[in-house]
């Protein structure tokens, strides 16, 4: 696949890649950054900017560990078609096969007099790298989008879109279930969506879920279910057969009587997969045992807890561990930026800090470097 030779210009802030953790905004004054490392070490971010409820993502690339970006490119093709209120219904991206870009999210926009019609869209990178196609809504039965839906994508050419939403006909946070759209030729084509699981778990409603394929094509779901009103776990569902089938376990539990607006995340570690979430507004990751689909005993971030939400991770060729994650974000509000490393014995190092200036709806994502650092995006 040949990208375009955009120009490259200067993160909005300044790298030290001299230090363990490095800081850098989005691009172009951008919120909602979310980052994916190809095998190559090429960093891929696709970001949203505009209107809360109208606006547009953008996609660029760094080949310096994110030093410099290259200049954006609009990712959808009809302008303000993408929401960012709420914090988790932007825009996901995914590299797949021969590095093709994917990027999915919750359209802004129903058709006229349909209420609970919002699309799910998708768009991949066009084979000649130089613009994205038009997007294409992926919803055929399972209407009523709310938190927002999730994408992976593996070396094989497998791309997975997800989402929750109530089965056709029912109502209700209980009746919902986590849908899943799949493509075998690379984002071509797709199959109509189907439940993942068999397990009637509900989901709660404006909260996220979040996808990942791992190097084997193993396929991940992290979603918030949403049983007898107060029970909002957080379910991981595992497929080893690309998505055909999936196991499911509750690793972390809240009894909570409101919808919580929380996100996910993933990350490839050197022998595991890394997952984050919140819980009790605490910020946690474990790690996934690829074997074996099993969760570890989840890691908190130290010290007390302030409201803390939006978790990323990400882990380095030694096995260090980063969690990074929001504090006293909230409904149109902003809040600060935190994060913790952790050694290969997941214990805390010396390397943590903490930062004002997350915008209001936005979010942080996290990369390792190949020199062993990390950078977040905030």
């Amino acid at each position: 696949m040949t990208f375009c030779l955009w120009a490259l210009h200067a993160a909005a802030a300044e790298i030290n890649l001299s230090r363990k953790v490095t800081l850098t905004r989005v691009p172009d004054g951008g919120i909602q950054p979310q980052v994916m490392v190809d095998a190559g070490g090429v960093v891929h971010m696709v970001y949203y900017k505009g209107d809360p409820g109208h606006g547009d993502l953008y996609y660029v690339r760094s080949r310096d560990g994110g030093a410099t970006f290259s200049a954006p490119l609009r990712v959808n093709s009809q302008p303000g078609s993408a929401i960012a209120a709420g914090n988790i219904r932007g825009g996901h991206i995914a590299v797949g096969k021969n590095g093709r870009v994917h990027v999915a999210w919750n359209g802004s926009h129903a058709p006229a007099a349909k209420m609970g019609a919002e699309p799910m869209l998708y768009t991949r990178m066009d084979s000649a790298g130089r613009a994205f196609e038009p997007e294409r809504n992926l919803i055929q039965s399972a209407w009523g989008l709310d938190g927002g839906g999730a994408l992976a994508a593996d070396s094989a050419g497998n791309v997975y879109v997800v989402w929750h939403a109530p089965a056709p006909g029912a109502e209700g946070e209980a009746n919902r279930r986590v849908w899943i759209a799949r493509s075998t030729d690379d984002g071509a084509t797709f199959e109509r969506e189907r439940p993942a699981w068999d397990r009637m778990t509900g989901a709660c409603g404006c909260c996220g879920l979040n996808a990942f394929a791992d190097r084997k094509g193993t396929l991940y779901v992290l979603y918030r279910s949403a049983t007898e009103v107060v029970h909002r776990d957080m379910y991981l569902l595992v497929s080893k057969d690309h998505g055909r089938s999936f196991d499911g376990a509750d690793v972390s539990k809240w009894n909570v009587g409101y919808c919580v607006m929380s996100s996910e995340a993933f990350a490839l570690s050197p022998v595991d997969v890394l997952a984050a979430w919140e819980s009790e507004k605490q910020a946690y990751y474990g790690r996934v045992d690829p074997a074996t689909g099993k969760m570890s005993t989840p890691v908190a971030a130290p010290g007390a807890t302030e409201n803390r939400k939006h978790p990323a991770v990400a882990g380095n060729a030694q096995g260090d561990t980063l969690l990074a994650w929001t504090e006293g974000m909230g409904w149109k509000k902003g809040g600060s930026l935190a994060w913790q490393v952790y050694d290969k014995s997941e214990q805390p190092t010396a390397e943590h800090g903490k930062v004002a200036g997350v915008p209001v709806w936005s979010l942080v994502a996290a990369f390792a470097r190949p020199d062993g650092g990390f950078t977040i995006v905030y």
